[in-house]
């Protein structure tokens, strides 16, 4: 009797709504719909055209930025980039990127919000001052400009940093595994794009400082449910400012 077996293919996988969203633009710009140097519809224009949350919209709009492929000016609207077409024509045949695509920061938030309150919870039970977590809480409270480069990746990486080692103060090594994970698509390019756009206000940041603290120090008082309503509320905040409805 002969068995024979068939491999997984790696080029076969479910597409993100978001991914599909900018393949539909990357399709309406090589057909001259959406010509090079004219504005985009809005959002909230896309998002009915497509079919889909404006969340979606606005993540496929995050990647084509970072592919190029289009700009958005403040108070003024999404562009289709001048030399979109030549950038087009250099990509795959299929026109997606080569990259492994980034996670949709949606997604990322839907996971967070299951999983830190109960990281917060954990945390809470151990009721223990962190110096590590205390230097990220640091390093955030020190930026003052968020539109300076540097400035920008150290708020990054602190607040990426600082979640994580809410895990680490569980003392549960499968919980920070699993942190870190949630961690690595926090480090990936869309998130950050989506991140830095909408929260660009200095006053933002001081109030998402504030945010990181109450949890903190909730989490070593050891009061496990301030601490999990802290970091809903945290993650509530972030979600209407990088993916509004």
């Amino acid at each position: 009797m002969v068995t024979t077996s068939f491999a997984p293919d790696g080029a076969f996988r479910p597409k993100q709504i978001y991914e599909q969203v900018s393949e539909r633009i990357r399709a309406d710009i090589r057909s001259g719909q959406f010509a090079p140097e004219t504005r985009l519809p809005s959002e909230r224009e896309l998002a009915a055209r497509f079919g889909v949350g404006r969340p979606a919209v606005r993540e496929a709009i995050g990647a084509l930025q970072n592919e190029g492929l289009v700009l958005t000016r403040r108070n003024s609207g999404t562009y289709v980039c001048a030399d979109a077409l030549q950038r087009l024509a250099a990509a795959p045949p299929d026109g997606s990127p080569t990259a492994d695509p980034d996670f949709s920061p949606t997604s990322t938030l839907d996971v967070r919000m299951i999983l830190e309150p109960a990281i917060a919870r954990r945390a809470a039970m151990q009721g223990r001052r962190d110096p590590l977590a205390e230097h990220y809480l640091a390093q955030m409270d020190s930026i003052a400009d968020v539109s300076d480069a540097g400035q920008r990746a150290l708020w990054n990486d602190s607040d990426r940093l600082f979640h994580r080692q809410l895990a680490v103060m569980t003392g549960d090594a499968l919980l920070v595994k699993i942190a870190d994970e949630v961690a690595k698509t926090m480090d990936q390019p869309l998130w950050k794009r989506l991140k830095d756009d909408g929260i660009d206000d200095p006053g933002r940041i001081r109030l998402y400082v504030s945010e990181h603290r109450l949890i903190y120090e909730a989490i070593v008082a050891g009061d496990a449910d301030a601490a999990a309503f802290y970091v809903e509320q945290h993650i509530m905040r972030v979600r209407r400012d990088i993916a509004p409805k």
